[in-house]
Formats: C-alpha cells, structure tokens, sequence
C-alpha cells in the first residue's frame, strides 16, 4: 500500500503502458502494467483534481503524499457503498490480484516480479487457485493419442 500512496506523477508512463514502482518490497524499483481502465480513471482523476505535484496522491498536507489510513478508510467507505459483505483491504485486494493473475494463466514467475517479492515462496502463498479453475484443467491424460500431445512430446 505504501507504494501506492508514495507514486509520483511522473511514476506514470502512458506512452509503454506501465508505472515505475520506486523503491517497493525489499528497496528494490520495478515496473508493473497500466491497465487502460486504470490509465482512464487516473486521467479523469487528474482532470478533476489536479494533484500538487510531485505525489498523484497528495495528503491533507500537499508537501506529503496520502496516509495509509487514509486509503483504508476510503476502500472501507466505498466497499459499504458498494454493499460489499466480505472484508476488502488492500492486503485482500493484493491477494485477489495475484490469484486472478494465476487464473488468466499468468506465469507464478511474472506474478512474483509484479508483487515485488525476492522469494518465489511468498508469492505461492499470495495466490489461491479456485475449484472451478482445478476442474478445468485439461490433463495431460486427456490429451494422449491427439493432435495435441505433441504439445507435451
């Protein structure tokens, strides 16, 4: 969440689609994606409120960027609103990302990296895999005398 809160407006790089993430897990940079509904919603953000710069997230004070409470409080806030009955947390939303990662096929390597984690370790206890996604996993069993086992040899 700290990462979140210290991002610069600079951090945001629209033009090769990612935000620069300065110095996140274990003091390391990194980049992950900008998805295009994000990019949307940070512009229309930008348009209404003009951020003072250097933080896209400035706090009560405009010298310091937002407060992690601050942005509990507003996730808990709008998760009422939404009549959302399970916890939502950022840690919760951090889970969830890296778990839909998993399920829209992203390699456990490149969800480890976007997590910012030095162990492969921390990351497999982020990510939860989902019955339906189980149930649907072709066996290689399944593919044997078909077009497809050349796929496995």
């Amino acid at each position: 969440m700290s990462e979140v809160c210290a991002l610069r407006v600079e951090d945001v790089d629209s033009k090769r689609m990612v935000i620069q993430v300065r110095k996140g897990k274990g003091g390391q940079d990194r980049m992950v994606m900008l998805p295009e509904r994000v990019l949307f919603a940070l512009r229309r953000y930008w348009v209404t409120e003009r951020p003072a710069r250097p933080w896209l997230f400035p706090g009560a004070d405009p010298e310091k960027h937002i407060s992690a409470s601050a942005v509990q409080d507003n996730l808990r806030a709008a998760a009422k609103r939404a009549g959302l009955t399970k916890k939502a947390t950022p840690h919760v939303l951090r889970h969830t990302f890296a778990t839909h990662l998993l399920e829209l096929g992203t390699d456990i390597r490149v969800i480890q990296m976007l997590l910012g984690h030095g162990s492969i370790r921390t990351t497999l206890r982020y990510t939860r895999v989902s019955t339906s996604l189980v149930g649907a996993t072709k066996s290689p069993v399944d593919v044997l005398g078909t077009r497809e086992q050349k796929k496995i040899g």
